[in-house]
Formats: structure tokens, C-alpha cells, sequence
């Protein structure tokens, strides 16, 4: 099974080419706003070094969300237009799930929980808790970050905080014997493969043509005013 994958819900543009349950090239940028001009260059950039073409794919693997609602659409359009044109399944994956995947496939003897977390601007993050069998704990949600929030977890068993938003939460969760941060941890593609796959398995893709990302906010757009015009 050839399956591509597209992590673009933060800031990183990863994109990876997998064949059967092996990840053969990825390939990232951690250029600010870059997902609109990188993700199809990579797209092709990975299918020549893999020597392969786009009609041997077999599934596209999106990163579900929540994280950037531009990186999000761009990431959902350009794997809506491959299925489409193939006639092949979107697998989702979430954004979370996938990160703490990723941490507990690099840390294989860590046995506390990992709780990922995006940066959601201001003191907000997009958060969630899994055990090592990717069990969610803590549903996924947007947290604005209190001394204590945690206590729970932390009371229980180590936690490792992991992305861009725990950076921001170190001085506020405080010294606690069971917490842990790592807040250069990025999302990759290369992390979705394992849930794909079981996915895949248990037939468990998306329609096409009405998936939408897992936004879990609403997007606002401020309304541009210039002087003089009305309406």
C-alpha cells in the first residue's frame, strides 16, 4: 500500500510517502506561512525521490486538526483534489493523537501520559491527554492554562508536555515532580502512519466530498475598514 501523508496544521509543512507500514522520504519547513507555496513542491519533490507516480497511491492520510485554520484548509484541499482525481480514500488523522504518537514511538520504555499542545495564541492552548495506548484521557479541547489544571494527571503519573504551547505553560503549571516538558517536539507526517494504517484496516475513511478539518474554534475574520466607504 502506497499512502501519502500531510501534516500542515501548525506551522511545520511536513509531507511523507509511506509503502505498506514504512515511511520511504519525508520531507518539512519550518518557514512561517509557507503551507500555500510548499505543500504540492514537496508533494512532487517526494514522488521523484521515491521514485513513483501520483496513480500508484493507494490513500492519502490528512492531519485532522485542531491547530491553523489556513494550514488546515490548504492541507484538506490539496488531499481532497488527489482523492478526487484518483478515486482513492482520505484517511484523517487527529493532530494531537498524532503528536503523542510520535513522542511515545521515540520514548518506546515512557509509561505517564503525554499531553501535545498547540499554541492557540494568547494564554490558550489546543490540548488533550493519551496513555500509551493512545487512549484519550483528557478530551481534546482548547484550554486556557491555570495553575492546577493539570493537577489531575500529574497526581497520577508523570505527563510529558509536548509542542509549541507547552513553552508557555511552564511558569504557570509550576514545579510538579510528575511534569515534564519537551516544547521543541514539531508534528511530522511521518507520525501519522501507525493510526493510518489501522484506519485503513478497519475501513474507517472519509467522504470526500463533505469532510472538513477539526477546527475546534470558529474562524473569525475582521472586516477590513478604509475611510469614507460604507456597507
Amino acid at each position: 500500500m502506497n499512502l501519502l501523508l500531510l501534516e500542515t496544521a501548525t506551522s511545520v509543512c511536513s509531507v511523507a510517502i509511506a509503502k505498506n507500514d514504512r515511511v520511504l522520504n519525508e520531507i518539512h519547513s519550518e518557514e512561517m506561512n509557507a503551507h500555500s507555496s510548499k505543500l504540492n513542491v514537496f508533494i512532487n519533490e517526494l514522488f521523484n525521490m521515491a521514485g513513483m507516480k501520483e496513480s500508484e497511491l493507494d490513500a492519502v492520510c490528512i492531519s485532522a486538526g485542531p491547530g491553523s485554520y489556513t494550514g488546515l484548509r490548504i492541507g484538506t484541499s490539496s488531499a481532497k483534489g488527489i482523492c478526487y482525481a484518483l478515486g482513492i480514500p482520505l484517511v484523517s488523522v487527529p493532530t494531537l493523537m498524532s503528536m503523542a504518537e510520535g513522542y511515545f514511538l521515540a520514548h518506546p520504555d515512557y509509561k505517564g501520559y503525554v499531553c501535545p499542545m498547540i499554541d492557540a495564541r494568547r494564554m490558550e492552548c489546543y490540548t488533550a491527554i493519551y496513555s500509551r495506548d493512545l487512549a484519550e484521557h483528557k478530551p481534546t479541547s482548547a484550554d486556557i492554562v491555570t495553575a492546577g489544571c493539570y493537577d489531575q494527571w500529574l497526581n497520577e503519573k508523570p505527563v510529558a508536555f509536548i509542542g509549541d504551547g507547552a513553552r508557555k505553560t511552564k511558569d504557570i503549571i509550576g514545579v510538579h515532580v510528575n511534569a515534564f516538558y519537551d516544547d521543541d517536539f514539531q508534528c511530522s507526517a511521518n507520525f501519522m502512519l501507525p493510526i493510518a494504517l489501522q484506519k485503513i484496516a478497519a475501513r474507517q475513511t472519509e467522504n470526500v466530498a463533505y469532510y472538513e478539518p477539526y477546527y475546534l474554534k470558529d474562524f473569525v475574520a475582521k472586516k477590513s475598514v478604509v475611510h469614507g466607504l460604507h456597507g
